[in-house]
């Protein structure tokens, strides 16, 4: 089982507008860096999209592997599980969005599980630095910085 992580940021906008752009999975590759390109494989009836296949290049790692994703009806979390990867054995998280005075708090939990073996500290850097990109770039892509 994969140690899970958790980070949190604050971000100057409505918790709709923070999720629109987690939801834009096309727009990825623009601000997240690690990921090349995403495909929307599958939608739900609410137009959302459900399952994402994602090629990520972030150096030591590279993987392509597709994600099912659940939205909560208030519009405040996403998670998501993996389907399929190559060098993922497992992956959960989720985005839980809290509004706040000035904006929203995004909380980011993630834990992967990967079929290479790394050494425990490497993990868990590689997760931080993972989680600590994704905020940011998800921060600035919202604020209109990025």
């Amino acid at each position: 089982m994969a140690d899970q992580s958790t980070q949190s940021i604050h971000i100057e906008a409505e918790p709709a507008e923070v999720m629109a752009v987690i939801a834009d999975f096309p727009a990825y590759p623009d601000w997240t860096g690690e990921l090349k390109e995403t495909s929307v494989l599958a939608t739900g009836d609410d137009g959302r999209a459900e399952r994402v296949r994602f090629t990520l290049d972030a150096g030591i790692v590279k993987d392509t592997y597709v994600l099912q994703y659940d939205w909560a009806a208030d519009g405040l979390s996403v998670s998501w599980e993996l389907v399929e990867g190559q060098t993922q054995k497992s992956q959960r998280g989720s985005y839980q969005l809290r509004k706040v005075p000035g904006g929203t708090e995004v909380v980011y939990t993630l834990a992967v599980d990967l079929t290479i073996p790394m050494i425990g500290l490497f993990k868990r850097k590689a997760e931080r630095v993972v989680m600590d990109i994704a905020l940011k770039g998800l921060k600035r892509r919202v604020e209109g910085r990025g």
